[in-house]
């Protein structure tokens, strides 16, 4: 199948980050022109060279995307620079660990220094509920109003495999995510009319530059968590940003999954499926 990309705009937030930035790549590559959004600009404004001087068409731009205000004035832009909006990809988000306890159980006597489940900072739990499901809803306000007026109009977020069963320690992470599923069920029935489909990606482990020294040792031996990560990864091993192109393509793509919306597609080696016997 020839992929259907050539000349579409593809507002990817989040795009200096490792996934992301590759999702861009790859939609630039398909002959996408690709509006870059990022909070700090240095990632964003090296992906638009990189980019570019391959001759393809890509531009940065510095967005919060908790910031309507801006996001209006960066849809302008983009309009003004690339055309209307054909696909949103929402890959803005991330955690904080303030959000997280130290310990995966909580027990009758705990290390008073640790952070547990009552020491949880509300304030973090909400910020990154904020920045995961707000960070999702005011991109699609702001550019799915394009998508109204034509065809072939997809919007892709990003989930994760804590959203189906939620990650020990990891609670505000596991409880946005899961919302963000909810939140793209909902669009999914609410733009049917309209003919935009809203389609979610849920990548599993992934091993990269940024988290290596946190998932292996030195030697490049895996740390115990992720021991257990791989145990219950009937692959057995970690995914690489390059697998998720696939899955990004497909949906994204109306002649491929025209027919497609409201799911969530797990990438993760069998992670989701795996029960653990």
């Amino acid at each position: 199948m020839e992929w259907s990309f050539t000349d579409k705009v593809v507002v990817v937030t989040g795009a200096g980050g490792v996934l992301c930035s590759e999702f861009s790549r790859h939609f630039a590559e398909l002959g996408a022109k690709v509006a870059l959004l990022n909070r700090s600009e240095a990632k964003i404004e090296a992906l638009e060279k990189e980019l570019t001087e391959k001759g393809y068409t890509a531009k940065a731009y510095r967005c919060d995307v908790l910031d309507k205000n801006r996001l209006q004035e960066v849809h302008q832009q983009i309009k003004e620079d690339l055309g209307s909006v054909d696909i949103l990809v929402n890959g803005a988000g991330g955690n904080m660990d303030a959000a997280n306890t130290s310990n995966e159980y909580h027990e009758r006597e705990i290390d008073p220094s640790v952070r547990d489940f009552f020491k949880l900072d509300s304030t973090a739990i909400s910020d990154v509920f904020t920045l995961n499901f707000m960070g999702t809803l005011l991109p699609t306000q702001t550019f799915a109003s394009d998508m109204c007026a034509k065809e072939g109009c997809s919007i892709l977020n990003v989930s994760s495999m804590s959203s189906y069963n939620p990650l020990t320690k990891v609670l505000g992470y596991s409880a946005a995510k899961a919302a963000v599923n909810n939140l793209t069920q909902w669009l999914a029935v609410h733009f049917s009319h309209m003919g935009i489909r809203v389609n979610a990606v849920a990548p599993g482990f992934f091993s990269t530059k940024q988290n290596r020294s946190l998932l292996f040792d030195s030697e490049g031996n895996p740390s115990a968590r992720s021991r257990k990560i791989l145990d219950g990864t009937p692959m057995g091993r970690f995914g690489v940003p390059e697998d998720l192109l696939g899955t990004v393509t497909y949906l994204t793509d109306h002649k491929a999954s025209g027919f497609v919306t409201g799911v969530i597609i797990p990438v993760d080696g069998g992670f989701n499926a795996y029960s653990g016997v």
